[in-house]
Order: structure tokens, then sequence, then C-alpha cells
């Protein structure tokens, strides 16, 4: 099972992921994070950045690795996922820019369209997977969750041994998503590159967040439901060291919600995460 920590609200999430980094990188200055977009993802950056800046941490070899990229949006537009990567944790952080990628980096706005463009965007997951694999693997994953128990671009149905491909977004994660494009569903993308479950469970860490009430069905499928493509987030049981940030709201459906804070409560501070 998945260590399980209900925290006040964000910034609390925040910092507990903060610490974990910036120690990681103090010990490993060559660390390499798996990057993640999204709003859930935001107050742990800025913690992070907080403290390394606090403690002034040499990050010039950090590497990262986002989740993550539109199909079809040049990678200068501001919502392409290389831009929000740059924006919220390359700048915050003073990482290399050289030394932070995104899926499909090399299509920069390639349609599926474009039939000229086919070969390179079925070779691009293969290609990202090896890239993580000659960075020496992700030390640290943070994730967030959709509402329907996605993780990354694993919608619902994606099985749980997948890797880094090309998959089309539900609908549902577009009208989600809408609010970065102007609130215009015609403006969202419909395809993606996206790292797989299989991918993402080969980072040595991985470091859920959900916040409020709309997350609590899928955290709750998540930690406590069985392991099902229909729940992508629930191949998080799976892993030898996950762990879970949520806030109480997101928290509300969890049947062992007192074990969790019991567990929290006497753990020694030395542990970590």
């Amino acid at each position: 099972m998945a260590e399980v920590i209900i925290v006040q609200n964000e910034e609390e999430a925040g910092r507990i992921y903060g610490r974990a980094v910036a120690d990681l990188i103090a010990k490993k200055p060559g660390a390499v994070l798996g990057l993640a977009t999204g709003s859930s993802p935001l107050a742990a950056y800025r913690e992070l950045a907080a403290i390394l800046k606090e403690e002034g941490t040499d990050v010039s070899r950090v590497q990262g690795f986002a989740l993550d990229e539109y199909i079809g949006l040049p990678l200068t537009h501001p919502e392409s996922y290389r831009s929000t990567i740059t924006r919220t944790v390359v700048e915050p952080l003073g990482l290399n820019p050289e030394r932070v990628h995104v899926p499909g980096d090399s299509l920069n706005g390639a349609g599926l369209d474009d039939p000229a463009c086919a070969e390179q965007i079925l070779a691009a997951g293969p290609a990202y997977d090896a890239a993580i694999r000659a960075a020496g693997g992700i030390d640290v994953q943070i994730l967030g969750i959709g509402t329907d128990g996605h993780v990354g671009f694993n919608e619902p149905g994606s099985s749980l041994a997948s890797r880094t491909r090309l998959k089309t977004l539900t609908e549902q994660t577009r009208v989600d998503n809408a609010r970065f494009f102007e609130g215009d569903l015609d403006q969202v993308p419909t395809h993606c590159i996206t790292q797989g479950i299989g991918t993402i469970l080969e980072a040595r860490h991985l470091v859920l967040l959900a916040f409020g009430e709309g997350k609590a069905a899928a955290v709750r499928d998540t930690v406590e439901g069985a392991v099902s493509a229909t729940c992508p987030a629930s191949a998080l049981q799976l892993h030898p060291h996950a762990t879970i940030l949520v806030d109480e709201a997101a928290a509300s459906q969890l049947q062992y919600a007192d074990y969790y804070r019991y567990v929290a409560a006497h753990k020694p501070e030395w542990q970590g995460i």
C-alpha cells in the first residue's frame, strides 16, 4: 500500500515534497526529476524553489523529464507543456533548460494531419523512454490525478504496462483543460504523447498530490480500490515507494483515513517520505 499523508492544504504538501527533493539534490547533484503540469504541483514547485534558494543549492546538473506534451501545439505556444514547465519549474528552480525534456520535443507543433510526421510521432515515445533510461532513470516523479483517476494522459482503460506513446484525449479531459485555452474547446488538442503507466512505475519514488472534494473518489479508488485500468492511478499500489499527499477534502472518502493519520503522527521525522 502507498503511504498516505493527509495534510491541511497545498502549501503543507508542497513543503513535504520540497524538503524531500531538496535533500535528494543535496545528496545527488545530478538528480533526475519527473515533472507534471496542472494546478496540483504548483505549490510544490514554489516550496521547492524557496528551499533551494534559501539553502543555495547547486542545481546545474539536475535533469527533468515532463510527463506529457500535446500534439499539434508549437513548443512556443503558452499552453504547450514545454512552455508551462519552463514557467513553473525551470525558471523558478533555476534549472538548465537544456537538461529538461518533454516528449516529442522535435515535433514542435506537427499534427496528426501531417503524414510526413507520422513516423516521427510513432518513434517519439520509444525515444523518450530511451532518454530516461540513458539519464539513469527518474528519481522522484511528481503526479497529479484526474477526477477519473488518470495520471499523465493515461485515461481509464490504459494498459498498466503501457509505455510512452501517442494517446487520444477523452472529451472530459479536453473539457477540463479548456480553461487553459480561453474556455474554447476547439483550441484544445485532441492528442498527446504521454509517459505510460509502465514508464511512470519505473521511477524510484512516486509522489501523487490531490486536493479538493472533486478528487475524493479518484483518491479512494487509487488507494483502497482494486488495481485496475479503470483507475490508472491505482497502479501506484504496485510501486515499492509511492507517497500520496492529500488534503482533508480529497481524503474524505478514504475508509482508513484515521489509520493513515495515526501512522503519520507516529512516524520518525528522520524517515522523510
